[in-house]
C-alpha cells in the first residue's frame, strides 16, 4: 500500500468519525474503513449514537470473512479492553483475521490504551501516524476528558 492511498483512506475513515462527532457520550467518535486482501473497501463503520456499538465493529460485522488477509484504518487506536465487558475491538480485529492495521494516533484512555501492542503481540502490521494532526484536532475535546 502507498503512503498516497494510506491517507486517502484514513480521509475517508475520519469523514464517517466525523458523522456522529458530539453524539457519542463519553466515548469518541471513530471512524473504521476496512479493506479486503485485495484492497477493496469491504466495511465502513462509525460510533454508534451514545458511543455503542463501536466502528470497528460495525466494519468487521459488514466485511464478515471478507477482512481476512486485509487492512484496518482507524481513527483511534483500537481498545485494549471493554468497559462494560465483552470482546475488544483489538480481539475483534485479530479474530478476523486482518494482516494490517493503519491508526492514526494512540488512545490515552487506561482501558483502551495497548489495543496496538495486542495486534502487534497477535503478529499484525501495525502503523501508527498517518493522519495524526486531524486526529489530534477531532480529538482534543477526549484527549483532555482523559488528563
Amino acid at each position: 500500500m502507498s503512503k498516497r492511498r494510506d491517507r486517502r483512506l484514513m480521509g475517508r475513515a475520519f469523514g464517517l468519525a466525523r458523522l456522529n462527532q458530539g453524539m457519542t457520550g463519553v466515548n469518541p467518535s471513530v471512524g473504521c474503513v476496512i479493506l479486503d486482501a485485495d484492497g477493496h473497501i469491504v466495511g465502513e463503520g462509525v460510533t454508534g449514537i451514545g458511543g455503542r456499538p463501536h466502528a470497528e465493529e460495525i466494519a468487521l460485522d459488514i466485511a464478515g470473512g471478507a477482512a481476512k488477509g486485509g487492512t484496518a484504518y482507524v481513527t483511534l487506536e483500537p481498545c485494549r479492553e471493554r468497559s462494560q465487558g465483552g470482546k475488544s475491538c483489538s480481539v475483534k480485529l485479530k479474530e478476523a483475521g486482518i494482516g494490517r492495521v493503519v491508526c492514526s494516533v494512540l488512545d490515552p484512555h487506561p482501558v483502551a490504551n495497548g489495543g496496538i501492542l495486542n495486534l502487534r503481540n497477535a503478529g499484525i502490521r501495525v502503523e501508527v501516524g498517518t493522519g495524526r494532526h486531524v486526529a489530534e484536532r477531532l480529538y482534543k475535546a477526549f484527549f483532555a476528558s482523559i488528563g
